[in-house]
């Protein structure tokens, strides 16, 4: 194992916090706001931090070097064994000044942003890892569909007539000399998944998650994003590609899973929403300005927009009264899709003891 390897992280929120589990130098405000940011899920942090460097032997201590321009990364290479990206760029400029690098770990799965041909000419390992945030938001998205598939927000606990009557329900129970008294709270509206289309705006690694899940559901998967798939990768994930007008008027229920950036900000505008089938609802897993927020009240007004679920608002916290929350086919949580939060933890862990392994294996 190379004696004190020197690593090179992207600046992202997680991938960033290598950095405090590796590098020697501590800093007690940091190892306490980590702390406190777990403390829901991991209770004990300095126990949790101890058996991952357990399982990563040789990692600790490390040199780590935090980068967030494609130019950060280049001047940080030189002398670099490992380099952990997410979303920055490996290729034949980066590698020819990573005089010493073993070993590209990709934060997620999809290589896009990698070279691997010329990674594997000059002997360097890629490593992924499917990440456990990801799977989390697309159980969460899921999760909203079914909920508002069967209204179960509506009408969880409600056991009593007069709580089904204070609900707006009609509850009464059927002839059952001739009928079952299934459904005797007489919830109408209710939806399946199997048999409905999902849209997916943006096939990145969330969205290949969705679009796995949707097909064991029996759902067919559309998707758009800038550059489509190859034929191959549509076919392995089940998906099929439209552009965005075509996927809005096709899709019975549409999920963003975009980042926020100038360009998605407000995707889903009034006319975005207006080419949306009559009555599909809208799973938003992402940032909330992906969709323009006046339009989606008058959407979901108008009855045009059949249901929403949204996991991050637009403030947080948010006012007890938003408009938003009159509507019935409204649900609204507080950024929790990736959760629980030793979700991320598990992934760097495992980013941890791959690096360890090959660093090892190379040496």
């Amino acid at each position: 194992m190379i004696k004190n390897p020197v690593l090179v992280v992207e600046d992202d929120p997680f991938p960033r916090l290598l950095q405090a589990f590796l590098d020697a130098r501590a800093d007690p405000q940091r190892d306490a706001a980590i702390a406190d940011f777990v403390a829901h899920d991991i209770a004990d942090y300095p126990g949790w931090l101890a058996q991952a460097r357990a399982q990563a032997p040789g990692l600790f201590p490390a040199e780590v070097r935090r980068v967030s321009t494609p130019e950060e990364l280049r001047a940080a290479l030189p002398g670099a064994h490992a380099v952990v990206t997410e979303s920055l760029q490996m290729g034949e400029a980066e590698l020819a000044v990573a005089d010493c690098l073993r070993v590209v770990q990709k934060y997620g799965t999809v290589l896009r942003n990698i070279d691997t041909a010329a990674c594997a000419a000059r002997g360097i390992r890629i490593l992924t890892v499917r990440r456990r945030a990801n799977t989390g938001c697309a159980e969460y998205a899921f999760g909203l569909m079914i909920m508002l598939a069967k209204k179960l927000h509506q009408s969880a606990n409600l056991l009593s007539m007069d709580q089904l009557r204070g609900a707006g329900f009609q509850p009464r129970h059927f002839d059952r000399r001739h009928t079952s008294n299934s459904n005797w709270a007489r919830i109408g509206g209710m939806r399946n998944l199997c048999g409905s289309t999902m849209g997916v705006i943006g096939m990145g690694e969330i969205g290949r998650e969705l679009a796995l899940r949707a097909h064991a559901f029996g759902m067919k998967t559309l998707y758009y994003q800038r550059s489509r798939l190859p034929e191959s990768v549509e076919r392995e994930w089940h998906a099929e590609y439209r552009p965005l007008e075509e996927l809005l008027g096709q899709s019975d229920w549409v999920c963003p899973t975009l980042p926020l950036t100038a360009e998605s900000r407000h995707i889903l505008d009034s006319q975005r929403l207006a080419q949306m089938k009559r009555g599909a609802m809208l799973i938003n897993i992402s940032r909330a300005e992906i969709v323009e927020r006046q339009a989606l009240h008058d959407a979901l007004a108008s009855g045009h927009l059949g249901g929403l679920g949204l996991d991050t608002f637009y403030e947080e916290p948010a006012r007890a009264d938003d408009p938003l929350l009159k509507f019935k086919q409204v649900i609204i949580t507080l950024r929790v899709a990736a959760q629980p939060r030793y979700n991320a933890f598990g992934d760097l862990a495992e980013v941890m003891a791959g690096l360890a392994r090959t660093l090892g294996e190379a040496t």
